[in-house]
């Protein structure tokens, strides 16, 4: 574990210390389990219909960057070049139910908590913490994924972007793989859903969490693997931040794919240039190795006393 800076700023005396936490590659793999499934998808649909790989992406990222999203439930019912294989569009997925199933095997084998996860959020919350969670992600995946790791109310409260299917005009009870909607419906962790535009970093949003959590920026914590996203985010709001390096992902050769068919437009990727070229964020805390690391940052122990 890497300590910038010899201050640790103080811990508010005033109601539970909170950790707020990004999800994606900071409690579990996103990237690694968006090629394990995405790719099962597309070599899937190859074989079943024939279509070449590269016609594939580029419709694909035409309707990620349409829907602004790369988990879009109904994406290969919007691709032209699968639409032409069948009479009725609304066959279309049924035609290839044999890809979703392979994409949605995938998806459930590959997504798995970093890690210490589960036991630092226990130790945290035994040592009377309250944690919350922030992420861009789409309310439906995001709940499942938290149901899928078992984090359901280990989780007190989650805020993230609603679903862009329901944006899209689709009909989610038709996409949903499991009938029974408690199969992934949070039953514990409380769920607000943010605007859809809205985008990290956004101290607004911290300043909300806080303010819904009744903490000052003192008596909270934050932990991300963005150093631009998370970081900055969280020093702007005068909240003590802690880096998940062991999650950056922007190296990772199944990060080539993710560029491949973004959903990013070039406003996006401007932006984001226009974000990196500011000054450099340097973390207060950066955890090398695995988030059980957090256990000996003093501010835990000083906030748990």
């Amino acid at each position: 574990m890497s300590v910038v800076g010899a201050i640790v700023p103080s811990v508010s005396n005033t109601g539970k210390p909170l950790l707020v936490t990004d999800l994606d590659n900071t409690l579990w793999d996103w990237v690694g389990a968006w090629y394990s499934s995405f790719s099962a998808l597309v070599d899937s649909l190859v074989v079943e219909s024939g279509v070449e790989r590269e016609v594939l992406l580029d419709e694909i990222r035409e309707v990620h960057q349409r829907r602004h999203t790369t988990e879009y439930s109904n994406l290969i019912a919007e691709l032209p070049c699968l639409q032409e294989l069948v009479d009725d569009p609304a066959t279309l997925r049924k035609r290839f139910d044999a890809s979703l199933h392979a994409q949605n095997s995938a998806r459930k084998h590959a997504t798995k908590l970093y890690p210490t996860v589960r036991e630092t959020l226990d130790a945290l919350k035994a040592l009377g913490w309250g944690i919350a969670a922030y992420t861009e992600s789409g309310a439906y995946w995001t709940q499942w994924r938290i149901t899928q790791t078992g984090l359901d109310g280990v989780i007190d409260v989650l805020y993230s972007a609603p679903d862009h299917d329901e944006e899209g005009g689709v009909d989610l009870a038709s996409l949903r793989y499991w009938s029974d909607t408690s199969a992934y419906r949070l039953k514990q962790t409380r769920h607000t859903t943010l605007p859809l535009d809205v985008r990290k970093p956004n101290v607004q949003v911290l300043n909300q969490i806080l303010d819904d959590q009744e903490v000052e920026p003192g008596g909270a914590i934050y932990v991300g693997d963005s150093l631009m996203k998370d970081i900055a985010m969280a020093q702007h709001a005068g909240v003590f931040d802690i880096h998940a390096r062991y999650g950056e992902s922007h190296e990772r050769q199944e990060y080539e794919l993710l560029r491949r068919v973004t959903h990013w437009s070039e406003e996006d990727v401007a932006n984001e240039k226009r974000i990196a070229a500011q000054a450099e964020v340097v973390p207060t805390f950066i955890l090398d190795h695995s988030i059980g690391q957090l256990l000996d940052v003093p501010r835990i122990a000083e906030a748990s006393r």
